[in-house]
């Protein structure tokens, strides 16, 4: 009889544990030798109490999840954090009860079914914490299962489609729960040994029916549930549980994704416990765009079925980043699906050709985008001679790009063939300073060139150098700006202050809700290599109708890409965070006061200059 119970239980476990060392050792041997040893050292280094702690918090309490939506957090943490406690403290119940520290597995888990009476220490206050635990578990449950169904109670539009290992896994939790609460109240019935929660209920059930009757059959079937979860458990997305640990821990260990597929692809992918977080924040949901998202990505990266359109059609924004609870790099997992994708796509650059570098000490990349807006680079031009700095101008007749839109495609040894020439043409200059006003390019000069000794400058830092130490003066004015963060400088580079700081020197910057992490996209991404005109327009006219709400003078932006996006649209003036304090530092303008009408027709002027 006894057997029934423990089996399905044992076997479960077993097989879970086989798989998870099996996985676990081909996750770490499939690390580099350098990321072995970064391993290593992180446990000697003392940072297992900062992974440990970390896992406890975020994988257990999800405190992240908790903060974005309270609800959700609480439903997340009952279910994770009161299974913890249910098996800790069961644990010590059982240890307490038979007067040995190590006892067998199943006995914690089972314990009302072998112990039958209360004749060991405090008896009747494990009973007690107990069920206040099962309950705490079960209250999760019930608004697990209601997410499931309204999903709009928890303020979300949408969750993530399940697949059969999923929906096995799924169906096993809910029954794990209340089939232990039925459980241990027959067995309260028949022997007494519940507390306020299964005890009321075996009282309820003694009035209804024969306890001693459904005692094992309840057991048998709670056993039969864990057994069924932990089997499904490698093939579902709950495989996030010990996989998520492991990622933190490899994480703190300094291990980064490197651009091409390999363990630390794998350990991400199953480190997502596809919540659906991310899903509502996804501005390609806008579009109607409802199949590339990162938790599908994951998904069918995992699945080993997805397709170049998925692959491609996203912004690469990382607003979905901001939102992930685990921490996943979702933006560094596509480019490298896509870097596979193209892989046979890659050229030669055979015709590279080598620039004459100018002896100088500032040089200004403006990029491809920049011009495409040539009123930047007018604007550039007259605050480096307000400035009085002499600056050679690197790539104002011919020069390659920076090569960050082709990484974004995936080309990634085309883009380090560009990488290198423009290395070497810079390195050559004998320059100091090097500053861009693409965003784009200021990314990749920051995170994937080498230049050794030379300060890599985004315009707008460049600006409120000149600022503070008096080189230039700035009119203010009384004129109001939303300033739009373009995504490569906000949540890929953290540059969100130093833009508003130059910005509230000319007039003052609107607090919006949509900025900062939370900015839009403006839809002209040159990330999404799937995305037609028209869901383009719509992201452009749901970002400007979100902007026109708080009625600005002019909005404002630092990439040249954004602007010439958003100055499709005829509601509202645009300017880069430049052509402003061109206009209000270096003509001079008589009055300290400037409209927007003003700051337009100075625009032309320098469109024209």
């Amino acid at each position: 009889m006894e057997k029934l119970i423990i089996i399905p239980f044992s076997a479960g476990m077993m097989y879970l544990v086989g798989i998870l060392i099996l996985r676990g050792i081909k996750w770490i041997s499939g690390l580099s030798k350098m990321d072995k040893l970064r391993l290593f050292y992180s446990l000697k280094a003392g940072k297992v109490l900062k992974s440990a702690k970390e896992a406890f918090v975020e994988g257990l309490l999800h405190r992240k999840i908790f903060l974005k939506n309270p609800v959700l957090g609480y439903m997340h943490m009952s279910l994770a954090f009161g299974w913890f406690l249910l098996i800790v403290i069961g644990h010590l119940e059982a240890v307490v009860a038979h007067g040995e520290i190590f006892v067998p597995l199943y006995k914690p888990v089972f314990f009302r079914f072998f112990e039958t009476g209360k004749n060991f220490p405090l008896s009747g206050i494990f009973s007690f914490v107990m069920d206040l635990l099962l309950l705490f578990v079960l209250t999760g449950l019930g608004l697990a299962i209601t997410k499931r169904f309204k999903k709009q109670l928890f303020g979300m539009r949408k969750t993530t489609r399940l697949k059969s290992g999923d929906r096995i896994a799924l169906t096993s939790l809910w029954l794990i729960f209340p089939l232990r609460l039925f459980a241990e109240s027959t067995s309260a019935a028949i022997y007494n040994n519940g507390s306020f929660l299964t005890g009321s209920l075996g009282k309820i059930l003694t009035d209804i029916t024969n306890p001693e009757l459904l005692n094992l059959p309840l057991w048998i079937a709670y056993s039969a549930a864990l057994c069924f979860f932990f089997i499904a458990l490698p093939n579902s997305r709950y495989m996030h549980i010990p996989g998520e640990i492991i990622f933190i821990f490899i994480r703190n260990a300094g291990i980064k994704l490197k651009k091409y597929t390999n363990t630390y692809t794998d350990i991400q992918v199953f480190s997502c416990s596809r919540c659906g977080i991310c899903l509502d924040n996804c501005q390609l949901s806008t579009a109607g765009i409802n199949n590339s998202q990162s938790v599908y990505l994951l998904k069918k990266i995992r699945n080993r079925n997805l397709t170049d359109e998925e692959l491609f059609n996203c912004l690469l924004c990382g607003k979905c980043e901001i939102d992930c609870p685990v921490g996943i790099n979702t933006i560094d997992l596509r480019i490298t699906q896509r870097i596979e994708s193209t892989r046979q796509y890659n050229s030669s650059y055979d015709y590279l050709y080598d620039l004459a570098p100018e002896k100088t000490d500032i040089i200004y990349f403006a990029g491809c985008m920049t011009h495409l807006t040539p009123s930047i680079i007018s604007a550039m031009k007259r605050i480096f001679v307000a400035a009085g700095d002499k600056v050679w101008f690197m790539d104002e007749q011919k020069a390659p790009c920076c090569g960050r839109p082709l990484m974004l495609a995936g080309q990634y040894e085309d883009a380090s063939k560009l990488i290198e020439n423009n290395t070497k043409t810079i390195m050559m200059s004998g320059a100091k300073k090097l500053i861009v006003s693409c965003p784009i390019c200021f990314r990749v000069f920051k995170e994937d060139y080498e230049l050794e000794k030379i300060d890599v400058l985004f315009h707008a830092d460049y600006f409120l150098q000149l600022i503070n130490s008096k080189r230039i003066a700035v009119n203010k004015s009384g004129t109001r700006f939303v300033y739009h963060d373009p995504c490569e400088l906000g949540r890929g580079m953290s540059m969100y202050d130093v833009p508003r700081n130059v910005l509230n020197e000319a007039g003052n910057v609107i607090e919006i809700k949509k900025e900062k992490e939370m900015a839009h996209c403006c839809g002209g991404s040159l990330g999404n290599l799937k995305i037609t005109q028209a869901e383009r327009n719509t992201l452009r006219h749901h970002a400007i109708e979100d902007y026109l709400g708080y009625e600005p003078d002019l909005l404002v932006t630092a990439c040249p890409m954004c602007k010439k996006t958003f100055v499709r649209e005829n509601h509202i003036k645009v300017m880069d965070i430049a052509e402003v304090i061109a206009v209000q530092s270096i003509l001079n303008l008589s009055s300290s006061q400037i409209t927007a009408k003003e700051i337009v027709l100075e625009e032309e002027i320098i469109n024209q200059g």
